[in-house]
């Protein structure tokens, strides 16, 4: 599929959306500002100077760069240290070697927003009978709540089984919606449980903060998360860092987790990178502009969308808590047309169509559209989705506003087309 000029009802339908928005983009100018000056400050108080981007070799001991950037990331994420690593390779890396270096044998872990990401059914043991490294296979056992109407946390349903299980060591948040038709667990949510749990002398409370950084005025750890883990080609990195994931949030929880990332014993006093720091301090500079983007282009695909009577999650209107945009599609063609359109409005193999396929991690064929100079990165205008019903494409990112707005009349054009309207 060739990137063509939109169409004059595209254009129309887009100028539409965006008068219709102008208040939504006013607060997510005031999260980018307030957020902006967050990380500015945190670079100004660990005096970053070019000595911090100097690659370093061998083991790594007394690396000033890796050192100063956990202190960077913990002042920008309001919490009292950080373990910030291209070694770890992905958002559900960072979330299993946090889990891993929490959890016990005998220990059990509870999710209180449902069945976690699909990539992290294997790690936890659910999707195998516990194999061999997962944590199930190691001892641990696992229990979840469902969400109360689809989308609330059950704060009540928690207080009683921490009273009545002391075996619960970590309670688990999933706040990003993953393949579900709900919405994003807002930060007063997450307030009220940390409340709970904290009530229970030696629980915690874990976060999977993917796509949802920086897409509010303070973070969860503000408001009490013990611990959070996310990638770096996602928001904090800015579309700038090449690799990567963080772990942060209370320091003695963070030095648990360091040896679980190594060894016990050297724990973080380790691991060099043998190219520049410079994308990831520059990425976390970024970040707050870039994910202010990434949400008004999602905001802008679900004004248009409504306008053309299709459902949407969540609403146009709607405070987001993360950067996924959710939009049904009548069928699969629909749903696979949205996606070849996104594709082709890439910078990235804008030449190349895609296909479902059989995804490792996936129990259904999944469709990725996702022309990104960092492979993976969601930070980066992609669109993915499970070929099952109901047919739902999930939205992310984009670098630029600009460019989500293309993408957004590209889809237009591409849904009329696949209709013969």
């Amino acid at each position: 599929m060739a990137f063509t000029s939109a169409s004059s009802r595209a254009r129309a339908l887009v100028e539409s959306a965006e008068r219709d928005l102008t208040v939504v983009y006013e607060r997510i100018h005031s999260v980018e500002y307030a957020v902006q000056e967050r990380v500015l400050r945190a670079f100004s108080c660990e005096e970053i100077s070019a000595r911090h981007f100097a690659p370093t070799y061998g083991y790594g001991y007394d690396d000033i760069a890796r050192d100063a950037l956990d202190r960077v990331f913990a002042h920008s994420f309001e919490c009292e240290d950080a373990l910030v690593r291209p070694q770890l390779v992905s958002g559900t890396h960072a979330i299993f070697t946090a889990l891993d270096g929490l959890l016990q044998a005998g220990n059990t872990l509870l999710s209180i927003t449902g069945k976690p990401y699909d990539t992290l059914e294997s790690a936890i043991g659910l999707s195998d009978g516990g194999a061999r490294g997962s944590l199930i296979g190691k001892g641990v056992k696992y229990k979840q709540h469902e969400l109360c109407d689809g989308s609330c946390m059950d704060v009540n349903a928690l207080d009683m089984a921490l009273c009545q299980d002391t075996s619960i060591k970590v309670v688990y948040i999933q706040r990003s919606r993953g393949y579900d038709w709900r919405d994003s667990i807002d930060l007063s949510q997450i307030a009220a449980v940390c409340a709970v749990v904290h009530s229970h002398p030696g629980v915690c409370v874990m976060l999977d903060n993917c796509y949802g950084e920086f897409t509010d005025f303070h973070e969860p750890t503000h408001y009490g998360v013990d611990i959070m883990a996310g990638s770096l080609i996602k928001n904090p990195g800015g579309g700038i860092a090449p690799t990567g994931g963080y772990v942060c949030g209370k320091h003695v929880l963070v030095e648990l987790i360091s040896n679980r990332l190594t060894v016990p014993g050297t724990g973080r006093e380790v691991g060099s990178y043998a190219a520049s720091y410079q994308p990831f301090y520059q990425g976390l500079f970024i970040a707050p502009h870039v994910t202010a983007n990434a949400l008004k282009s999602a905001a802008l695909f679900a004004r248009v969308f409504e306008l053309l009577g299709m459902n949407t999650l969540p609403a146009s209107n709607a405070v987001r808590s993360d950067i996924v945009q959710s939009v049904r599609f009548k069928d699969a063609a629909s749903l696979i047309a949205f996606c070849r359109s996104i594709q082709a409005v890439s910078p990235v193999d804008s030449h190349v169509t895609p296909y479902p396929w059989d995804m490792p991690g996936y129990s259904d064929q999944v469709i990725m559209a996702a022309g990104a100079f960092v492979q993976g990165s969601s930070i980066e205008l992609s669109a993915d989705a499970p070929i099952r019903e109901p047919y739902t494409a999930y939205v992310q990112g984009a670098l630029t506003y600009g460019h989500g707005r293309i993408a957004v009349m590209a889809a237009v054009d591409a849904l009329r087309a696949n209709t013969g309207e």
